[in-house]
């Protein structure tokens, strides 16, 4: 365990470390980098109504994340950091989408049967739903591709700056 709080306390070192006219000049090929993410998102995202669609956002670092967002929900974004999430008040279901869902019962508190009205009455039988995924198979098509697009901004700025 030594060993990764000794990687982790090197990293931060190495961060800090970072001047902060390199660190502006990094901030926009993040948000670059995660506004192409998004946009395709947003083009693989199943669409009914387009909430979901429309539920995908860049959050910069500084900024807090959209409160049910997958993955992770509302969280402040570190600084030299872009998220990109799905999901908001009104789209919690981002995640039910990307991963399916099982056929289920629905249940009111302690396991009571709960109608479809929200009040006691019968159980509800939820069929399922299948998979649709979005969100992960974008990050994965693009991951190489941006993370060369910021290794190469934060080359540039270092260079730049000495």
């Amino acid at each position: 365990m030594a060993k990764v709080d000794n990687g982790l306390a090197r990293l931060n070192r190495r961060l800090n470390a970072i001047p902060q006219n390199v660190r502006a000049a990094v901030q926009p090929a993040l948000l670059k980098a995660g506004t192409a993410l998004a946009d395709d998102m947003r083009a693989l995202a199943p669409v009914d109504d387009g909430d979901l669609k429309d539920s995908i956002a860049v959050t910069p670092g500084g900024s807090t994340t959209p409160p049910y967002s997958q993955p992770g929900g509302r969280q402040v974004v570190p600084e030299l950091q872009v998220l990109v999430t799905a999901g908001n008040t009104k789209v919690r279901y981002a995640h039910l989408v990307e991963f399916g869902a099982a056929p289920h019962e629905i249940k009111g508190k302690d396991g009571k049967p709960m109608g479809s009205d929200g009040h006691f009455g019968p159980v509800v039988h939820h069929p399922g739903t299948k998979a649709e995924p979005f969100f992960w198979p974008a990050f994965r098509l693009h991951r190489k591709k941006l993370a060369s697009a910021i290794k190469r901004a934060i080359r540039k700025a270092v260079k730049d700056a000495k």
